[in-house]
């Protein structure tokens, strides 16, 4: 299952983008609200998520999505639950990928250290000891994703994708989206 975190002010396409590509895949995905369900994007289009990140299935969890957004990236780099199961998905070698500003969560956890990143231009300076990518539209680094801003949105979730299902699966989707 995989956990994409909402909080408010999140970039919307950067987080249902994804989102759509990875249910037309067949993934199960869940939303996952910080300070509750009811969540409101950076351009004023409000998500009900389908639970909170305190309910959060660790045990189902096979991947967390950390959008950006100026206020998404900071209401999660805010909550104790939002962190620990970012912390806790790290540890027990789970996929970790963010998007946009997103990415900067991961570097006050230290989980960019030494790793091959991207993110939103300008943000470079937050990314920690990393080797910074500005030339691609997504970064994989083992199970650790990364990617630019909205205009990647796509690219991300198709790359989201190919981690979890086949390449067959995710080549149908991408020409039914005319990605391809």
């Amino acid at each position: 299952m995989v956990y994409v975190l909402l909080g408010n002010g999140f970039e919307e396409m950067e987080a249902l983008v994804p989102v759509d590509v990875l249910r037309r895949c067949g993934v199960v995905v869940r939303l996952a609200g910080v300070g509750g369900r009811q969540i409101e994007g950076a351009h004023g289009i409000t998500v009900v998520a389908d639970c909170t990140v305190d309910e959060i299935d660790h045990g189902r969890l096979q991947m967390i999505v950390i959008p950006g957004g100026l206020g998404g990236v900071k209401s999660i780099g805010e909550s104790a639950a939002a962190l620990a199961a970012i912390r806790r998905a790290n540890a027990e070698g789970r996929f970790v990928a963010a998007i946009c500003a997103g990415p900067t969560v991961l570097a006050k956890l230290g989980i960019t250290d030494g790793r091959t990143v991207t993110s939103y231009p300008g943000t470079e300076a937050q990314m920690g000891r990393c080797s910074y990518r500005s030339d691609v539209p997504v970064v994989v680094d083992g199970r650790l994703i990364t990617s630019r801003g909205p205009a990647t949105a796509l690219e991300f979730g198709l790359t989201l994708a190919r981690t979890l299902c086949t390449a067959k699966q995710v080549d149908q989707v991408a020409v039914g989206m005319l990605a391809r």
